[in-house]
């Protein structure tokens, strides 16, 4: 049996395993062909040392699938946060890192790192017979690395440059803040973090649509977020389930949208090599890498805002010359004296659109969309009270209306629909 540790230096590895394993789920080990066996036993030794509790298997002709199993009226915490608390460091990682912080106990304590290494020398490793060597460059780049996470403050007094802990932040009053949004947030892998500093393990929310397949983009969606707010470009990896190896693209990432119905995660961005929007699904995306400022950048994120209201999902349809093509979409609801809460669902829940009383019991929905199939689904939530509709992509039309011929069929119902 091959050794393994729980700890990780490449996240993207163990993203990927539990991707294709734990999330779309139901792979057997003979499915995954992208690595070797061992490589695949040693992972998922790996993964199951932290999801234990929630994992489950079936067995099928094909083999053993392995997926992950969670009944959110027990579970409060995403367990997928135990992946990004597994990292991996050398002895002399760990050493200096207790090290530079019993040093610095407090921020009131300031030092040069002239001092800190004087103090490393004499106090810490002065009794040992083979000693870690630390030189000033490794400690420096300890420093920076601190002062970049905002946990070190580094200050010049004259020609000398000064560290001391950065000040503590009372959290107590914050508590069901941070509970809500380590759930519920994207990137909530941090309030998990702070959350861990904490003694009481109490909370006050628990969900019943709990999304916590998010939890493994974080790296990515912070990288996102961080091109965003410093208005740059980026490279990214865009894997496909049609293809073998990912695609690179350059991009403008604008926003990220995310389904309330599904947590699916999105970011919605400009290719400027087509000269167009474009939609991503932020868990095909990796490898995200900054690039130059782009002065088009609040320019382009005003053309999105603007193009939001005739989104109803995630599609922007444009030709090459940047011209919008637009599907028109309009179906009329019939209600009852009693069903006013159909036409409350009606306002509460068009995203883009106008609806129009025609009568006492007769109302119409009509929008103009860039996708009309994205709005399909909701339509369908209304069968049985449609009595007209009409879609200018026919193609769409008629394929709503087959779907129900097909399950009249299937209920062994021989009248047909739509006419």
């Amino acid at each position: 049996m091959s050794s393994y540790s729980e700890l990780i230096k490449n996240f993207e590895r163990i993203r990927a395993y539990m991707r294709e394993f734990y999330v779309y789920g139901f792979k057997s080990r003979d499915d995954y062909s992208k690595k070797s066996s061992r490589s695949y036993d040693d992972e998922r030794r790996r993964l199951e040392s932290w999801l234990g509790d929630h994992m489950s298997f079936l067995r099928t002709p094909e083999g053993k699938n392995v997926f992950i199993s969670i009944d959110s009226r027990t579970i409060r915490h995403n367990p997928l946060y135990n992946a990004w608390k597994a990292k991996s460091f050398t002895d002399g990682d760990i050493t200096l890192h207790f090290i530079i912080f019993d040093i610095l106990h407090d921020p009131s304590v300031k030092k040069t790192i002239s001092e800190i290494l004087l103090e490393i020398d004499e106090k810490y490793l002065s009794g040992f017979e083979s000693p870690m060597m630390f030189d000033e460059s490794t400690v420096r780049k300890k420093l920076k690395e601190y002062c970049e996470a905002g946990i070190i403050v580094a200050e010049k007094e004259g020609r000398k440059m000064y560290y001391h802990r950065a000040e503590s932040t009372d959290i107590l009053d914050l508590n069901d803040v941070l509970h809500y949004f380590s759930e519920a947030a994207p990137c909530g892998v941090i309030g998990s973090f702070i959350l861990d500093k904490e003694e009481s393990d109490t909370d006050a929310f628990t969900f019943k649509h709990h999304y916590i397949t998010g939890a493994i983009d974080s790296g990515v969606l912070a990288a996102l977020f961080t091109a965003m707010r410093e208005k740059r470009a980026v490279t990214i990896s865009n894997m496909s389930r049609r293809r073998d190896l990912p695609r690179k693209n350059r991009i403008i990432p604008l926003r990220v949208f995310i389904s309330v119905q599904s947590g699916r995660q999105h970011l919605l961005a400009y290719l400027p090599e087509y000269n167009h929007f474009q939609s991503y699904r932020v868990d095909y995306l990796s490898n995200v890498k900054l690039e130059e400022q782009t002065p088009r950048f609040d320019e382009l994120r005003a053309e999105l805002d603007r193009m939001q209201s005739k989104m109803w999902g995630v599609s922007v349809k444009r030709n090459k010359w940047g011209v919008e093509h637009l599907e028109h979409v309009e179906f009329t609801v019939k209600v009852e004296d009693n069903e006013e809460f159909i036409v409350r669902r009606l306002y509460r829940e068009k995203r883009v659109g106008t609806i129009e009383k025609l009568d006492e019991h007769t109302y119409r929905f009509s929008a103009d969309v860039y996708d009309s199939s994205e709005i399909i689904p909701w339509i369908r939530t209304f069968i049985c009270r449609i009595v007209q509709m009409n879609f200018s992509n026919k193609t769409q039309e008629n394929k709503f209306k087959e779907d129900l011929d097909a399950m009249y069929c299937m209920y062994g119902i021989s009248e047909e629909v739509g006419k």
